[in-house]
């Protein structure tokens, strides 16, 4: 039986509860890998600082040389501040997919890795954008190679947000003129199919729909070619396929989210990622209530449980339209 993502818990979010218990923590860090693209190491190139990919690269280690910090860099700084040992590694290629990574950085990623955390190409496919069978190929085969380095290891899968550039100016886009909800919305359902394809996947960060909330709850703005509205915020960069800091540090939380089980509004608004960043006390609390927001809402309501075991723990609803040659999904 495919047991519902929120029912899954990590021996580090075991490990986060006994701390709030008041336990001692084993002295050992738990040892987490990002691999990822731009999605997950930050920045495009020309954005204006402070820049996410050089933060504080060396608290991390890039399995690259690289010298990368990006999002991992920011989720090790909200672990240290929750008082979480966790040894932060990445490996990162720009407009990649797991296919890529799979291909080329095998030896580099399958080790003994006591979580792993996989991000793919931005519309899950660069040439057939909407379709997730090359994701939920690759994803399942780096999942079940980490699987024979460590029995115990704990798989996810990051999925991403919609590209305001796709939705509203490339006329070529699948999304285009779609609601800006609707590529995270089908990201999201790509990144669940390939959860339910592989024993060895464990859940589905959900970090599109994190900034689907901050959009829809006013504080970021819906369209960034129309100009940001007063008192909002951008969550993309100006480019507007990439993140701002706002959004990669709405990424970090919703992952720190995730992966410990702490929620994220305990970092509170003097947390230090977010003043290195830039961001002001009021929009951090407020990026942090959405986080948090999202992953409350991936618990089922009490009853779901049989239905999931029913369903074999995949409920879709069918979109009214193919995305890429395949049938989409919304949750």
């Amino acid at each position: 039986m495919h047991i519902p993502r929120s029912l899954r818990r990590s021996s580090a979010t075991v490990l986060a509860a006994i701390a709030l218990g008041g336990l001692a923590l084993p002295a050992s860090a738990t040892t987490i890998l990002f691999v990822g693209n731009s999605f997950t190491y930050g920045d495009p190139a020309g954005a204006q600082p402070p820049h996410v990919q050089s933060y504080r690269p060396n608290t991390v280690t890039d399995l690259n040389g690289s010298n990368i910090g990006g999002v991992p860099a920011l989720f090790k700084a909200m672990t240290l501040q929750a008082g979480l040992n966790y040894d932060v590694s990445l490996e990162t290629q720009g407009g990649s997919g797991l296919d890529f990574h799979y291909n080329n950085r095998y030896n580099t990623i399958v080790k003994p890795f006591d979580m792993v955390l996989l991000q793919s190409y931005s519309t899950l496919d660069a040439a057939n954008p909407g379709n997730p069978a090359t994701l939920i190929r690759y994803s399942g085969l780096l999942a079940d190679a980490l699987r024979g380095q460590n029995p115990n290891v704990d798989v996810r899968l990051t999925a991403t947000w919609s590209r305001a550039d796709l939705t509203y100016r490339n006329t070529s886009s699948p999304w285009y003129g779609d609601s800006i909800y609707a590529m995270a919305q089908d990201v999201r359902a790509g990144y669940d199919a390939a959860d339910a394809a592989s024993a060895n996947i464990s859940d589905v960060i959900p970090v599109g729909e994190a900034w689907n909330r901050a959009i829809a709850g006013g504080l970021a703005d819906a369209n960034p070619y129309d100009g940001i509205g007063p008192g909002q915020i951008n969550l993309w960069a100006p480019d507007s396929y990439h993140g701002s800091v706002y959004g990669y540090y709405l990424e970090a939380l919703t992952i720190f989210g995730n992966v410990t089980g702490l929620d994220p509004r305990s970092l509170g608004g003097n947390e230090y990622v977010a003043r290195d960043l830039g961001i002001d006390a009021a929009t951090a609390i407020a990026l942090q209530g959405f986080a948090a927001a999202q992953l409350q809402a991936e618990v089922p309501e009490p009853g779901t449980l049989a239905m999931f075991a029913t369903l074999g723990g995949l409920m879709f609803a069918v979109r009214r339209r193919k995305v890429g040659g395949v049938a989409g999904a919304r949750i």
